[in-house]
């Protein structure tokens, strides 16, 4: 298999050490370097030491962009768009941006949603990564909103593990302020809302319904949990059949015929998805790795998608379960 010449930029975080962890491993690509301004020239693994054994790469804060075919970008929020103006890859060059710089799609990236864009993620050569939130959201109402079952608001609540916030410490992500405790924060106003309705725009040119989503802490490490509910006047048999069928060709999205709970998706790369009608509410239970299939599993998910590859290369991996 031809390895293709790959770097990361701005891997000493969360989604970065992720991305470094199933990247190492990926039969398909050469890692050529990792670049960190922070953490410049120190080993891969002293920063993420639990890949002893597994790299033995060290952090440079030089970009170099000659000969590379694909290019992470594990940069914070607003500092894609800069770090590409600076430094100029070839259009041949397939760019993944983590952040969310370039989810728009007025910025010429593709949304790397393979479930709704896998064709235009296929000859793509710069590709925005969803959002956490975002990605578990839209997996959830996705059918919903095709089949135009959304007449009115929608209420959303969604708890996320505390890697959600990024490596850099805060007072919120701080282990004493975590543990035993939960709280909701941007309340109805989270960045990924635009992403969302951008998207079900795309699959349905009549929604135009308000999302009332209520974001939250919780006092874990990794995983979204996400319930949505909307009325409905169907039968959860029905649902069944029209969720199955949207996703029979996804990958790693899957529709439970029973209750699920949040270790059958933590350390993978799926999505699992639960519906249920009662009291006349569609209820919708989407659940994720935030830093897997919301970051850097999907990122390489796109990866494959973008060079040709089996889609789940490199992302056979399975939850903890207990």
């Amino acid at each position: 298999m031809k390895r293709i010449k790959t770097v990361i930029i701005g891997a000493a975080g969360y989604t970065g050490g992720e991305l470094l962890r199933l990247l190492v491993h990926h039969p398909a690509c050469e890692l050529v370097y990792v670049h960190s301004n922070s953490q410049k020239g120190k080993k891969v693994t002293e920063v993420h030491p639990d890949l002893i054994g597994d790299s033995e790469l060290v952090f440079t804060d030089e970009v170099r962009t000659e000969g590379i075919e694909a290019v992470f970008l594990g940069l914070p929020h607003g500092e894609a768009k800069g770090f590409l103006e600076k430094n100029h890859f070839s259009p041949e060059t397939v760019i993944i941006d983590l952040s969310t710089d370039f989810r728009n799609e007025s910025n010429v990236f593709v949304y790397g949603l393979p479930e709704v864009n896998r064709s235009k993620i296929q000859t793509a050569k710069r590709i925005a990564n969803p959002g956490c939130f975002a990605t578990a959201i839209q997996l959830g109402l996705l059918p919903a909103i095709a089949k135009g079952w959304v007449k009115n608001q929608i209420h959303i609540s969604g708890i996320t593990g505390s890697t959600g916030a990024g490596k850099k410490l805060a007072e919120t992500s701080h282990f004493s302020y975590r543990t035993g405790n939960t709280s909701v924060y941007k309340l109805f106003d989270h960045q990924h809302l635009a992403e969302i309705s951008q998207t079900f725009s795309q699959v349905n040119s009549s929604f135009d319904s308000e999302l009332l989503f209520v974001p939250y802490r919780g006092n874990f490490s990794r995983g979204i949990w996400i319930t949505s509910y909307l009325p409905f006047e169907g039968t959860g048999e029905e649902v069944l059949e029209v969720y199955q069928e949207f996703y029979s060709n996804a990958a790693f999205t899957h529709v439970s015929s029973q209750d699920i709970d949040l270790k059958q998706v933590v350390n993978t790369n799926k999505c699992i998805i639960y519906t249920q009608v009662k009291k006349g509410q569609l209820v919708i239970y989407s659940a994720i790795d935030n830093l897997l299939k919301g970051a850097s599993g999907q990122a390489v998910q796109n990866f494959n998608l973008a060079f040709g590859l089996d889609e789940k290369e490199g992302l056979r991996l399975k939850s903890i379960a207990f």
